[in-house]
């Protein structure tokens, strides 16, 4: 069935964004009716068959597909953040030193040493011995920190990220708190992924004042005389 040149417009203009309200007011359509319109053009054969049309050339013009952009989002709704941004709680400088007392490493003690000697102060002392790794988990029995550590955030090497975490990640900010790391919405794209598999249907119900049941009136009839235009065409 061949398409008015409106119905035409309508077509294209409802593949730049998928939006049947606003293709039927680019297309020259009742802005006022566009929220009826454009569903009911979708509903169309012909228009629906040419929108189908149309979306397969651009996959073989593009050699973009469906799936590919399904799987793309599916590979972002399920990444797992750690592989992109960590909070860690590790080891403070008592877990692990000798007896709980203060641990260095080795080249900490002896700048500190030197610094003293510059300040004439009392040379530091090394109890608790040396070895310190920052990044060693808290001991439990520490009674300094009572096992639970010292918090520090980790952002992983974003030029080394794999998988669903590279595309998640949606690049970092250096504001007046620090670095900000920014992410695709993991939730918006699960729920990309769930309407394009037919896993919600939206549904609007309407109610009376205050929540009452809607009070309906008797059916409306519209009478189309023979020779009035279809508003869709």
């Amino acid at each position: 069935m061949a398409l008015t040149p409106k119905q035409q417009r309508f077509v294209d203009e409802y593949l730049i964004d998928l939006n049947a309200t606003q293709a039927a007011i680019r297309a020259g359509y009742s802005e006022r009716n566009a929220g009826k319109i454009g569903p009911e053009l979708l509903g169309k054969t012909g228009v629906s068959v040419a929108i189908a049309a149309a979306m397969k050339a651009r996959e073989v013009r593009t050699e973009i597909t469906q799936d590919m952009v399904l799987q793309r989002l599916w590979q972002i709704a399920t990444a797992d953040a750690n592989d992109l941004v960590q909070y860690r709680r590790n080891c403070c400088r008592h877990c692990w030193g000798i007896d709980h007392f203060y641990q260095w490493t080795e080249a900490e003690f002896e700048a500190a040493k030197i610094e003293a000697a510059k300040k004439n102060n009392a040379e530091p002392t090394c109890e608790g011995g040396f070895g310190f790794d920052r990044l060693k988990a808290a001991n439990t029995e520490c009674p300094e920190c009572k096992g639970e550590g010292k918090g520090s955030m980790h952002v992983q090497d974003t030029r080394n990220l794999k998988g669903g975490a590279r595309l998640m990640y949606a690049g970092v900010k250096l504001g007046k708190d620090g670095l900000e790391v920014k992410m695709h919405d993991q939730m918006a794209a699960l729920e990309k992924v769930a309407r394009h598999l037919g896993m919600f249907k939206d549904r609007t119900e309407l109610t009376g004042k205050d929540g009452a049941p809607l009070q309906l009136g008797p059916p409306v009839i519209q009478i189309m005389k023979y020779g009035d235009a279809d508003p869709t065409e």
